[in-house]
């Protein structure tokens, strides 16, 4: 056996986030580590990698017992880790990002050729093509991912951490980083891999270790077992059918008019001549590759991006060129699709991220109403299963998955007429991707209108009424749930015609 961990445990005070835990690695093997937010997965992986110490238990390589006081230590018994958000300097080069720490010298400087004739090497031994010229800043989410891989393979890992590692991927770099990971492993690289997307799991894994509340509850064979019973060890009961419910949509809430955002001098428009409705009582779900407009449509409906031509209105009231706080005035509630960038401020409490935006509806004559304050986030996380040591705990301390239901819970108690939904569930497990998508559902089902905007064609083709397909910038399609299907919608994403 290449890797044990025997009765692992990490006490926090009188918060335990992992309590007896074993976890076993084979040679060549892909083993999938999954569990609910908060489970203990990603605190159980940082003790591996030495940046947590376990209050208990022990950690064997080759039968060897090892101990590892920081990464540096980890890294050179051969454990590498690709972090969900990558460790990467954007200014530098590729071939820069890959050797750093063990730069190829010509005399006492850094020889730069030599590193992008390592970095080719490494990339063509690996079946992992990159441009080692190239600035990481210009470089495609997927192909960042790459550079994090074969950064660790050059400091010689023969075991690989993968944190959430297809969760901004688009479907087609999907697909890429699953058979490069199947292929690594044929060539003896052992994968961890934390995720919460149970085919991809069941797709890419030989074993999978299922965690809840700390504690192993299943070690099966994915061969053995089905997404059913994964999410039955994950959360402790069978989830519940999501129902939608026939609605007829009533007014446009949004109305988007021919709005253009433009590019740099000579580059193509960012937004071209957009236009479109979302309705009371619908979801209108937005697909499309990542960089293909997305995220300056979002901008452009929030007041956050200047609109160059064109106009918004909201509720009948034009809000073209007015800023983010009006848009909020004129009835916007905004899930962000990065929870850290945009949604939350990690150094503060649970409370005071859950008061964002909600200042004016807790005070009287300028004073703060305490004690609403603290049994409304109660009531908020209790009903949306956030799991914090308490209402005082910082932000940062959350799992990303219950930063994002702390964030929804917010957002969704606005009660405005129109919701945008970015990236509702990126990163959450199966039990609050349940909660979040009930959510969503309920404010359809009391007449607000909802633009989903998700890199998951699954959500999308469960939750909307419509679907609008993005392409360089414009609208390459519009689907009714009825016809839609994930074979149509990849062809619009990839500029195909409508059939």
């Amino acid at each position: 056996m290449l890797l044990q961990m025997k009765g692992i445990t990490k006490r926090y005070g009188s918060l335990t986030a992992n309590s007896g835990v074993d976890f076993s690695l084979e040679a060549g093997e892909v083993h999938a580590l999954v569990g609910e937010n908060g489970a203990g997965k990603s605190t159980l992986m940082r003790i591996l990698y030495g940046e947590e110490q376990p209050s208990e238990g022990r950690i064997y390589m080759n039968g060897t017992e090892q101990s590892f006081s920081s990464p540096s230590d980890a890294i050179a018994a051969g454990i590498g880790m690709v972090h969900q958000h990558f460790m990467l300097f954007p200014s530098f080069t590729v071939a820069e990002n890959i050797v750093i720490g063990r730069e190829p010298k010509a005399g006492v400087t850094f020889d730069r050729k030599a590193a992008a004739e390592q970095v080719k090497a490494l990339s063509e031994k690996y079946g992992m093509p990159v441009d080692p010229w190239a600035k990481v800043a210009e470089c495609p989410v997927g192909v960042q991912q790459r550079i994090e891989i074969l950064k660790v393979l050059n400091q010689g890992a023969k075991i690989v951490i993968m944190d959430e590692p297809t969760g901004a991927l688009t479907p087609l770099e999907v697909e890429w980083l699953l058979k490069a990971i199947k292929r690594l492993s044929e060539q003896g690289i052992s994968f961890i891999l934390i995720s919460h997307k149970l085919h991809e799991v069941l797709d890419s894994s030989e074993r999978i270790t299922v965690l809840r509340d700390g504690r192993v509850t299943g070690t099966v064979r994915a061969k053995d077992t089905d997404a059913l019973q994964l999410s039955s060890l994950m959360v402790g009961r069978e989830l519940v059918k999501l129902e939608k419910k026939h609605m007829v949509p009533g007014q446009p809430i949004l109305d988007v008019q021919q709005v253009t955002v433009r590019g740099g001098k000579g580059a193509k428009p960012l937004l071209d001549q957009v236009s479109f409705q979302v309705r009371a009582g619908e979801i209108v779900g937005v697909a499309g590759v990542s960089g293909n407009g997305q995220s300056e449509l979002l901008q452009a409906v929030t007041g956050l991006r200047r609109i160059d031509v064109g106009k918004v209105a909201l509720s009948g009231q034009d809000v073209t060129g007015r800023s983010p706080f009006q848009f909020r005035e004129a009835g916007l509630a905004h899930i962000p699709e990065d929870r850290y960038m945009w949604g939350s401020a990690k150094e503060e409490s649970v409370t005071d991220n859950g008061l964002m935006g909600h200042l004016r509806s807790f005070s009287k004559g300028g004073i703060l109403r305490k004690s609403q304050i603290r049994q409304t986030m109660a009531d908020w996380v209790r009903s949306f299963n956030i799991k914090t040591g308490s209402l005082d705990t910082k932000a940062g301390h959350l799992s990303g998955g219950n930063m994002q239901k702390l964030i929804v819970a917010r957002e969704m108690a606005h009660g405005t007429p129109f919701v945008i939904a970015a990236e509702p569930t990126r990163g959450v497990d199966i039990g609050a991707m349940e909660t979040i998508h009930e959510a969503l559902l309920k404010r359809r089902e009391e007449q607000g209108a909802i633009l989903l905007v998700s890199s998951e064609l699954t959500e999308i083709l469960k939750l909307s009424d419509r679907i609008l397909v993005l392409f360089e910038g414009r609208i390459a399609g519009e689907l009714t749930a009825e016809e839609a299907t994930e074979e149509q919608i990849s062809i619009l994403m990839a500029g195909g015609e409508q059939r």
